[in-house]
Order: C-alpha cells, then structure tokens, then sequence
C-alpha cells in the first residue's frame, strides 16, 4: 500500500452514484410495495452497501483499512431506473471516495440480483465519484502565493564545516515541491547574535517567510527559541501545538523540542527542530495549510 504516515488526519467525505435501470415501471412499483419475491430490496440492499463500505479494504488491495465514521445510502425512484447515492465520512489520513464507489457498486449489485427474477432487462448503468472533500488540497491554498522565502540552518557544527547539512536541504526541497522558491539558504552559528542579525536583515530585505532549522531542543547549546521569541510581535502557539502534536504521534521525544512560530510585522518566523526527521514531519505537520495566512495578511475573507 501507499505510505500515508506522513499525511495528517482531517475530516474526510465522499459521495458516489450508480444508477440502476430496469425494463419497466412495473418493476419500480413492485420494489416500492416490497413485493419482489426475494424481500424488500432497497432494505437488503442497503445492508449489503454498508458491509460492503466497512470491508473495502479487503476487496481493493491498495485501500487503507479506516475506521468509517458514518455511512449514508439514499435511493431515489424514477419511473425506468433506480439512483443510489452513498457517502461516507471519517477522520482520518486517506480518503473515503473508494468506499463510497465500492458501497455504491454494491448495493447496485445487489439490486441487480434482487430484481432480475422479474425483470430480464435489469442494467447497472453508472457507478461515479459525485464529490469528495478533506485532505492537504482542501486546507492549503487554492493558488501558491508569490512569497519571498529564506532557509537558515542554525549549527555550530555545520558553520564549522565538521557536518554536513540535511535539514535545511530536506526543509528546502519540501517547500519547492509546494511550488515555493527559495530566495535565501544561508547555514549560520547556533547563536543568539547570529540568529537575530540574520533575521533582522531578512526582515529588512521584505522576506515573507523565514524558516530556522537547529538549535530549539534542550542541549545548553540549543539557543535558537532565545534569539527568536524577543523579536516576535505575536506568536502563534497553534501551529506550534500542530508542529508537537504531529511529531509525538510519531515519536516520544517530540515533546522535547521547542519549536517555535510567530509573526515580526508581516514576516512570519518558523524554528523547527534540527534533525532531519523533525524538521520534514514539521513541514508535514502544518503545510500547505500555513500558507494561508498569507491571505489572510493580504484582507482575504474566508467567507467568500
């Protein structure tokens, strides 16, 4: 299967259709009076659609076991066919659009089987994907913003020369692959006067993004929360959450980092752990959904 441990959990849906058509009215009204000979078919029918959602896993060999969260299958009469329509809801990493086609498909199926005693003309027509909802692509920005990013890695050991950086590259590569371009990638000194030099002349040169790699864990070493929580204006402690909260999901010692995330005027500031698997689960964590505060910034209305 895919690996979907990097995507974060939200609210999932989905909605699909499948169309049953047979060869007479007659047959619509024995379904609705519930007098086809093998029982009351939009009842076994809908049994069959919400067995078959919570057991798509085992039929499809790239889907995701999931916990479904609700399940709905909605029929609607017409005079030659039948509109099934099924949706299904969960929170979680992946989504639901498979389910809901495989629930659609086989509550499609099984009016076909019900129904083709007393009709020989019975046909499944459509079996489509209506809409689906939730996932990276519904929370980020519907177009990238044209921002001005910088990368500073923060290491005494890398401004040495005595390591190699891999942080700021793996934090560089994650941003281009989200359509921003670096402007800036400077390797710095893990100290509080190079740190704040470096952003206020980014600040100075109007960057709009700042993203500091090393130096937030708890070594007396790690200085990089120091430097930069003087020179915020307003922090903001829910992606800061976001950033702790994805990681201990994946390791205990997350909760030792301090990471940290705000605004100096219209620059937001981003210090996000050294190691190479904390600072990509960051940028996992709360990309591309941080973005938009650049439309915010701008006047944006979230209702419109």
């Amino acid at each position: 299967m895919v690996d979907i441990t990097h995507k974060i959990t939200t609210l999932r849906t989905a909605t699909a259709q499948a169309l049953v058509k047979v060869g007479s009215a007659a047959t619509i009204q024995a379904v609705l009076d519930k007098k086809v000979p093998k029982g009351d078919v939009l009842e076994v029918a809908r049994a069959a659609g919400l067995f078959a959602v919570k057991n798509t896993a085992n039929a499809i060999p790239d889907c995701h076991p999931m916990p479904i969260e609700y399940t709905g299958i909605h029929f609607e009469c017409f005079e030659d066919f039948i509109q099934i329509e099924v949706c299904v809801k969960t929170i979680y990493k992946t989504g639901v659009e498979v389910e809901a086609m495989h629930g659609a498909s086989i509550v499609a199926l099984t009016l076909y089987d019900m129904l083709k005693p007393i009709d020989k003309n019975v046909e499944i027509a459509t079996i489509k994907l209506l809409h689906k909802k939730g996932g990276k692509s519904d929370f980020g920005t519907k177009e990238n913003p044209n921002l001005n990013v910088a990368v500073l890695v923060c290491s005494d050991s890398v401004s040495a020369g005595t390591k190699e950086d891999t942080s700021g590259k793996i934090i560089t590569e994650k941003l281009e692959q989200l359509g921003l371009v670096i402007s800036q990638y400077d390797i710095i000194p893990d100290k509080i006067s190079d740190i704040r030099s470096n952003i206020q002349n980014l600040i100075e040169h109007k960057t709009d993004l700042i993203v500091l790699t090393g130096g937030t864990g708890l070594s007396h070493n790690d200085v990089t929360p120091e430097a930069v929580i003087p020179l915020l204006d307003r922090r903001i402690p829910g992606i800061e959450e976001a950033i702790r909260a994805y990681g201990q999901e994946r390791t205990p010692y997350a909760m030792l980092s301090r990471s940290v995330v705000g605004f100096k005027g219209d620059t937001l500031i981003m210090a996000l752990p050294g190691s190479v698997g904390g600072a990509s689960e960051s940028i996992d964590a709360v990309f591309p959904s941080v973005l938009h505060l650049f439309k915010l910034l701008n006047g944006y209305d979230h209702g419109k």
